[in-house]
């Protein structure tokens, strides 16, 4: 039944039913995937410090932080569990299948980890951890000091090291009322608008100008 999971995680499962209840969200039944999912949270999270901590010798605490917390948010896992296929054999109530629970990420995340609390209670902590290590190497082969560096502290090292400036980052316009308000910004180097990106926030538009900034001086 779990045929396609199985083989992707390089893992079968002697009881099912555990597998089973990994992939149960509360909406189905009590018979939910809560518990391992708080299992599978602990176990990860020291998966990934301890991967971290041998393989980036020279970086500080707050940079192992910072990079144990890219790998395993929400988003992050959730593309983990996309590569294992998880949503099409969450079990769901017909109300949460309807409103795009299979492709839900809070939803996919947590089962990801309640499949890796799973195995732990049934082989583990080495043998979590091997799955763990294969799977995150797999979908984030490059691990490196650039994913916890948002797309403005990445462009403004690019512009500063060859152009000597700092980008600055303006308010075009604002719409909408005050809960539902879009700001667009203008990104401008040398006093000339370079991107402009529109957001539900300030923050979120100046990152996305900054986004399509970086993807111009890539192209060059």
């Amino acid at each position: 039944m779990y045929a396609e999971i199985e083989e992707k995680l390089g893992y079968s499962f002697k009881n099912q039913n555990l597998l089973q209840r990994a992939l149960t969200h509360k909406s189905f039944n009590k018979d939910n995937n809560e518990r391992l999912e708080f299992l599978g949270d602990a176990v990860l999270d020291l998966v990934v410090a301890n991967t971290l901590y041998v393989d980036f010798l020279h970086y500080s605490e707050g940079d192992l932080s910072k990079l144990r917390a890219a790998l395993v948010n929400e988003k992050s896992l959730a593309k983990i569990a996309q590569y294992l296929n998880l949503g099409k054999y969450l079990n769901l109530s017909n109300s949460e299948v309807n409103n795009g629970g299979r492709q839900k990420p809070s939803l996919l995340s947590n089962a990801f980890e309640a499949i890796l609390g799973a195995i732990y209670l049934e082989s583990g902590y080495e043998k979590a951890q091997n799955i763990a290590e294969k799977i995150i190497n797999k979908i984030y082969p490059n691990i490196d000091i650039d994913i916890i560096k948002d797309y403005k502290t990445k462009l403004q090292e690019i512009t500063q090291a060859k152009l000597a400036k700092t980008p600055e980052y303006k308010v075009l316009s604002s719409n909408g009322p005050d809960h539902k308000k879009e700001f667009t910004i203008g990104l401008f180097l040398n006093d000339e608008l370079i991107a402009q990106a529109v957001g539900k926030s300030k923050k979120e538009a100046e990152q996305i100008a900054a986004k399509i900034t970086l993807k111009k001086f890539e192209d060059e």
